[in-house]
């Protein structure tokens, strides 16, 4: 290959540009109006607009995608991960075009992909594996049906997804049918099909992963082990590598079957085999991506191997770089840098970047996709960077990761840097047994991390810097205020964020956040209590509930599947008392 088309934004599109370079390759960017100024842009060799702001119409659109490779020259499409990253339809379309794809074939995305199916090939090689359904449920009620006959507490999973969407933990029979349904919606939104199974939930369980690399000529080779346990609403935020306080054993079972499962499947390319790990030593077949994990750089700083150029060199048919599991030179933690308020339950955060001063010295990596000035769009996944820490053991990458973290500075929206500080100061994680599971953040973080303080709309500039796109070149331009609006930029400032009832009534139910409104769960004009879950909003991927400020009857202003802003009135709840009075007579 020569000319690499980047199917991604953010911090692994310029990952990969960083790749392609030293590969000795071009890159390609491809960009969404909101990302013409992002960092992947400004690096990559050549750059094309795709024309648009959301995920169908940029970095989801296939046509779009390909019909740039052409106009590009690009002979090869890295998809990153996320978005198309896992879809066959895309990886056909790319080779269907005479491209190279960096990625494993399309049948065994599929094959894969689909987790009914990845269950079974786990099965024929004798993996460690929970009981589930065999297919999926067709309604909620057979989902009852499945979870009474296999007990309680069971996991709902979404048969074509991965990234914690379509994930629902039912601990309660009474909760399994609303959960299925709400799982179907995430799973439908996310990856266009709504199927899901159920599997036995495991008991405090840690997330653990093995990643592994093949090539086309039958060589497969574990890297190396990661724990991803600490997580959020079923996404990570903290990962570690190599996975620590597993057994000899555990470790070898993890590696064996993970390697076997591949070479079962015909793996080719870059891929992570996760598994489960309850409290009580009882491993577990999860999944396989088949793609780069967004946590894939620990395993680059423990095992000595650049794994994006390892996925470069098996697409271009050479041998993997290595023939047997490195052994791990120290220990690596990686920190998500989420655009995320943790003292209000993680709720995404748009805006712009005023300061981004981040940490370095030894053992310090960062792999980012912003800087200061850069603006976080609403319309994608809100990971920022990543902040990679290494040392020579857990307990010395832990110290030194505490340095780093008190050094990192990110002001105009809220991050969840205390969050990462507060957890390196929990024995439960930093102690000398590990105690953090899945649902540790939920169920047993005790530390009260504050709100973000709201950041005030800045003045509007008279001039702003664009960059427009010549034939893939960008360039940078200075745009007077008069002309904003014939380059479509709009007004400069970002709408502030708002909790569902900032408003001097707290009976005004608002959108928390811009996305779609996907459920009312209370009835209008019947009493709801503070507190009460009134509707589901989805954003970035993931559904978010909205709270009732107030006691009182519910009234209901927008219709479920509608697109809202952050801030607008959804319904409003009003007291009792005032709805049991009369209304006066106008004179």
């Amino acid at each position: 290959m020569k000319k690499v088309l980047i199917a991604n934004r953010g911090e692994i599109a310029l990952r990969i540009v960083r790749a392609c370079r030293d590969y000795g390759v071009k890159s390609v960017a491809v960009y969404a109006d909101d990302d013409a100024n992002a960092l992947f842009v400004r690096h990559a060799d050549e750059a094309f607009a795709l024309g648009g702001n959301g995920p169908k119409d940029t970095y989801l659109d296939i046509e779009k995608l390909i019909g740039l490779a052409k106009r590009s020259g690009a002979d090869a499409v890295h998809p990153g991960y996320g978005f198309l990253s896992e879809s066959a339809e895309f990886a056909e379309a790319v080779v269907d075009a005479g491209l190279i794809w960096i990625g494993p074939s399309a049948d065994v995305i599929r094959s894969l992909g689909d987790k009914l199916e990845a269950r079974r090939t786990a099965a024929r090689i004798g993996a460690p594996l929970a009981k589930g359904s065999e297919n999926a449920l067709d309604s909620a009620a057979d989902a009852l049906a499945f979870a009474r006959q296999i007990g309680m507490p069971i996991a709902i999973k979404a048969a074509h997804g991965g990234g914690g969407r379509g994930l629902k933990i039912a601990h309660d029979l009474a909760e399994v049918e609303e959960l299925f349904e709400s799982a179907r919606r995430e799973a439908l939104v996310a990856f266009g099909r709504g199927e899901c199974f159920i599997e036995q939930y495991l008991d405090r369980p840690r997330h653990i992963e093995a990643q592994v690399i093949a090539d086309t000529h039958g060589n497969v080779v574990v890297v190396g082990t990661r724990d991803c346990s600490l997580q959020r609403r079923n996404q990570k935020l903290v990962e570690e590598a190599p996975a620590p306080f597993i057994s000899d054993a555990q470790r070898a079972t993890i590696h064996e079957s993970a390697a076997a499962i591949c070479r079962e499947a015909g793996y080719v390319g870059a891929g992570t085999v996760e598994y489960l790990l309850s409290s009580a030593g009882v491993l577990s077949f999860l999944e396989v991506n088949t793609r780069l994990q967004v946590e894939h750089p620990i395993t680059e700083e423990t095992a000595g191997i650049d794994l994006v150029i390892e996925q470069l060199r098996i697409a271009d048919g050479l041998p993997l770089s290595i023939s047997e599991t490195p052994a791990p030179r120290g220990h690596s933690l990686e920190f998500r840098i989420n655009a995320e308020d943790p003292g209000r339950g993680f709720l995404p955060a748009f805006g712009e970047i005023k300061r981004f001063d981040p940490p370095s010295g030894p053992g310090v990596r960062l792999d980012t996709g912003v800087e200061s000035g850069s603006v976080i769009p609403s319309h994608f996944d809100s990971l920022t960077s990543k902040l990679i820490v290494t040392g020579q053991t857990r307990d010395h990458a832990i110290r030194r990761a505490r340095r780093a973290l008190a050094e990192f500075k990110i002001e105009g929206v809220p991050t969840v840097l205390p969050f990462h500080r507060e957890v390196l100061e929990q024995p439960d994680f930093a102690g000398p047994e590990f105690n953090v599971h899945t649902r540790w953040i939920e169920t047993e973080f005790a530390a009260i991390i504050e709100a973000d303080a709201r950041a005030k709309p800045a003045r509007t500039p008279q001039t702003r810097q664009a960059r427009i796109e010549i034939e893939g070149e960008m360039v940078d331009v200075n745009v007077p205020r008069a002309y904003w609006t014939v380059f479509g930029s709009g007004d400069a400032d970002v709408a502030e964020e708002l909790d569902a009832t900032t408003d001097d009534s707290p009976g005004q139910v608002r959108a928390p956040m811009s996305g779609t409104l996907v459920a009312w769960r209370a009835a209008a004009r019947l009493p709801v209590q503070q507190g009460d879950v009134l509707a589901i909003i989805e954003a970035m991927k993931m559904e978010t509930p909205i709270l009732a400020g107030c006691a009182g009857v519910l009234s209901i202003s927008v219709a479920e599947g509608t697109s809202v802003s952050a801030g607008d009135i959804l319904g409003e709840v009003r007291s009792t008392q005032a709805s049991a009075e009369p209304e006066k007579p106008t004179e």
